[in-house]
């Protein structure tokens, strides 16, 4: 217990010290004197902030290129929404910096006074993103999940952020209590037709505004890693032209939904119709290069948060 109540002292230390240097902007000889430690001491609490994520910085003076950038993918795909966030050459993060985007994206939104419907869908960059939000009191909004919380082993899936959001975002919250992929097409229609389920489906497809991961096909996909679908059945896709997916929604290089045994399992909400909803897509890395042009192609998104290097593709032909 003692140990427990030190580490926390110690990060309420890191914390003090990094809003001394970041928000107060002090110096770390000017942080040691008000903390009456050492400098060295001052200089690790600081660093301790950052490595613990207490530290969270936002770049607020967009940069000349990426505006450029942005400007050319909305004419170019017909996209309501673009941010382009720079590229880290020697990064190997998929999330950094447009997680931060993203979140200030669904910030902005979650700040609007008139109710809205937020759909959210999964993985790895959005829980990334959600991590990044500030406390926000906005009870007149809902907000839905577009896919199952329920791993394949019946275990609660890790990158499902309707939960992660709650603890930020204060608003109604509407889980989706089923798997990405089910059994069968029958299963799906069974479970679809639960009065809790159709809740949350009726929910969803009155979305405002939507924000997405984009997952791209391979047997290092979320969707093989995460265990909803085996290897074989991951290179039979592929083999069959797919190159991406949202939700658990299959499409190929044309970005169309293929007619799949695949996507007659998916048990997340259908993506809110583009012509009514904003869909935002968060993405960006090289191994998403093919599914991040095919789902602006085929407008399975009509907004996208990404980086230099997934701009100069798209806009390279």
């Amino acid at each position: 217990m003692a140990r427990k109540l030190d580490s926390q002292g110690r990060l309420d230390d890191a914390a003090r010290a990094g809003w001394l240097y970041y928000v107060a902007g002090r110096t770390q000889d000017e942080i040691a004197i008000a903390m009456g430690i050492s400098r060295q001491s001052a200089q690790r609490l600081v660093s301790l902030a950052v490595a613990e994520r207490l530290i969270k910085v936002r770049l607020d003076h967009p940069i000349a290129a990426c505006l450029e950038y942005a400007v050319a993918l909305r004419e170019k795909f017909k996209l309501r929404h673009v941010e382009v966030v720079p590229s880290d050459p020697d990064g190997t993060s998929s999330t950094v910096g447009i997680a931060e985007a993203g979140a200030a994206e669904i910030e902005r939104w979650l700040k609007r006074s008139d109710p809205i419907v937020l759909a959210i869908g999964t993985g790895r960059t959005l829980k990334a993103a959600v991590d990044q939000l500030p406390v926000i009191e906005c009870p007149q909004h809902r907000v839905v999940s577009l896919t199952g919380n329920i791993g394949p082993d019946g275990s609660a899936a890790y990158y499902n952020v309707i939960f992660s959001m709650a603890d930020a975002v204060k608003a109604r919250h509407y889980p989706m209590p089923l798997p990405v992929l089910v059994s069968s097409a029958a299963e799906r229609e069974l479970l679809h037709a639960q009065a809790l389920v159709r809740s949350t489906l009726d929910i969803s497809a009155q979305a405002d505004v939507t924000f997405v991961g984009i997952g791209e096909m391979g047997v290092e996909a979320p969707l093989c890693l995460d265990g909803f679908l085996e290897k074989d059945e991951m290179l039979a896709l592929m083999k069959r032209g797919a190159a991406g997916e949202i939700c658990g929604w299959v499409f190929d290089g044309e970005g169309k939904l293929m007619s799949d045994d695949v996507n007659d399992r998916v048990a997340s909400a259908p993506l809110p119709p583009r012509e009514a909803s904003s869909v935002i897509g968060i993405a960006k890395g090289k191994r998403k290069f093919e599914a991040i042009k095919a789902a602006v192609r085929g407008h399975q998104i009509n907004g996208l948060i990404t980086d230099e290097a997934v701009a100069e593709f798209l806009l390279k032909d």
